[in-house]
């Protein structure tokens, strides 16, 4: 039994550190492409892949979800987080970017009261308050420096908290592969609508050319790599059990910041360490508290 729970543990630090691989490799396209138009190949590349899978695995029958509408909103809520964290890490260190993008676990459990009617317990507003402690020492530098875009990675937090929130009103509705198909299909067509848009924009921000092949190719290999990703988490957490393994979400902070520095040269200064700290002090704090409100999230 302790194997076997090591073992879900090191596939799950996998699967949560190849997540901050892809991260990185999406942050090498700054300046090649349009944001927008990396998100929307990387899932319409994803999409696919996982349909395929799907029909092969399960049948057509599959495809036919129980709550259309929730599985659209939840794939709207994905594509917005999305745009919002490649458009941040972008412009943004890697380390920084990802730390604020742990403010979601937080947040679905505040926003848990007034949607799904659960109660709101007194540990999530001490995690909550520290965590805003946490978020205006890393904000502070970005801030000044970025201006209102450095709060990008706050919407895809919400975002994210948003599609997390449906995801446990979907629960049950089919298997984990055909739930990640739903979203992806949901969020592919509204990054291409946004793409196009962007484009028509007139912004060089989202001027979309025709781009060198290695952007396509980078946009694949993340999508292979998130799936591979949500994958070893999913058997990590099947043999050692979610409550165990959600601390280990947090490695990706650790894997974004040594990657930001061996690869781009962004080393965060001390305030931003000790306030992803303070984040992350505030999701470990939660999580203690009990399993249900508190699993750190991430896709």
């Amino acid at each position: 039994m302790l194997a076997n729970e090591k073992g879900g543990l090191i596939l799950a630090l996998a699967g949560f550190a190849l997540l901050s691989c892809g991260d990185a490799l999406i942050k090498t396209m700054a300046g090649q492409w349009s944001p927008l138009a990396v998100a929307a190949v990387r899932f319409t590349i994803g999409a696919a892949g996982l349909s395929i899978f799907l029909l092969i695995k399960e049948g057509r029958a599959a495809f036919r979800p129980q709550s259309p509408w929730l599985q659209a909103g939840r794939g709207l809520c994905l594509a917005i987080a999305t745009m919002c964290f490649f458009a941040a890490i972008f412009v943004m260190p890697l380390a920084e970017a990802t730390a604020l993008i742990f403010l979601a676990p937080i947040i679905t459990a505040l926003l848990s009261g007034p949607l799904l009617k659960e109660r709101v317990r007194p540990a999530t507003w001490i995690a909550s308050i520290m965590a805003f402690v946490g978020v205006i020492l890393v904000l502070r530098p970005n801030l000044s420096e970025l201006g209102p875009i450095a709060l990008l990675p706050l919407g895809s937090a919400l975002s994210f908290s948003l599609m997390m929130l449906a995801n446990r009103a979907v629960a049950g509705q089919g298997s984990s592969l055909s739930m990640q198909v739903f979203v992806a299909a949901g969020a592919a067509p509204v990054l291409v609508l946004c793409t196009v848009a962007g484009a028509w924009s007139g912004a060089e921000r989202f001027a979309v050319s025709w781009p060198d092949w290695t952007v396509i190719a980078r946009c694949a290999v993340v999508a292979v790599s998130a799936s591979t990703a949500h994958w070893l988490v999913y058997l990590g957490t099947t043999r050692a059990g979610a409550a165990t393994i959600a601390p280990m979400t947090y490695v990706q902070l650790l894997v974004a910041i040594t990657l930001g520095w061996l690869l781009f040269s962004d080393t965060p200064d001390v305030m931003t360490l000790v306030g992803s700290s303070v984040i992350i002090a505030a999701g470990l704090f939660l999580w203690s508290r009990g399993p249900e409100q508190s699993k750190p999230v991430t896709e």
